[in-house]
This record gives structure tokens, C-alpha cells and sequence, in this order.
């Protein structure tokens, strides 16, 4: 089973950057999300990077503001957060969708569920 922490979260004025880290650990064949749960919103898959690191995609809430990439060497995802809103402000978790499709990665929750997840890192955004 993968294990992933997030980190690099933290508080940021409107307008501002903010760039988070999920370090994966442990060899699988997952596609890795960005999934993050507002209070009193409903929990939103915002960007997705497949295992063959071949498709990413964005929530059109995100899209042109965030830019996922991935280190290899380094087992890290990351999502580089542009021109942030007040409300992206969120608990940001990575989670592992283990996928038979290595070019495949989708924002939908699976119905079995996330493989595993992060435990979190708070994105405040807020003059």
C-alpha cells in the first residue's frame, strides 16, 4: 500500500503562490489526486496525474491557476497553486487511485474508494 504525505501548505494572501508536495512512497501502479475538502463544501478532486504520467488534468475551478508535475527521482507530486482565491482556501490531501489504465487519471471519486491518502496540509487564503 502506497503511503503519501502532503506538506507545503500554510497561509497566503489573495494573489498569492503556494506550491504543495505529496512524497509517495512504496512502488504501485496508482494514479495520484489532488482532492481538497472546504468547510461546509463538498469534497473536489481538483487535478490528477495518471501513473504513465502521460495525462493530467484539472478542475475547471483550478484550471490555468495550477500546474501539477511530477519528480520521479524524487517520489514527489507537486501542485503549484498561482493567483490563489479565497476560496481555494481548503485541507488539500493527495490520494492514490489505483487505476488498470497507466495513462488514464480521472477527478471522480472511485467508487470503491481512494487506495490510500495523505493526511493533509490547510491552504488559507486571506488578506
Amino acid at each position: 500500500q502506497l503511503q503519501l504525505v502532503e506538506s507545503g501548505g500554510g497561509l497566503v494572501q489573495p494573489g498569492g503562490s503556494l506550491r504543495l508536495s505529496c512524497v509517495v512512497s512504496g512502488l504501485d501502479n496508482s494514479a495520484i489526486v489532488w482532492i481538497r475538502q472546504a468547510p461546509g463544501r463538498e469534497r473536489e478532486g481538483i487535478s490528477c496525474i495518471s501513473s504513465s504520467g502521460k495525462t493530467i488534468r484539472y478542475a475547471d475551478s483550478v484550471k490555468d491557476r495550477f500546474n501539477l508535475s511530477r519528480d520521479m527521482v524524487k517520489n514527489t507530486v507537486y501542485l503549484q497553486m498561482n493567483s490563489l482565491k479565497p476560496e481555494d482556501t481548503a485541507v488539500y490531501y493527495c490520494a492514490a487511485d489505483k487505476t488498470p489504465f497507466p495513462a488514464l487519471c480521472t477527478l471522480v471519486s472511485p467508487a470503491r474508494g481512494y487506495d490510500s491518502w495523505g493526511q493533509g496540509t490547510q491552504v488559507t487564503v486571506s488578506a
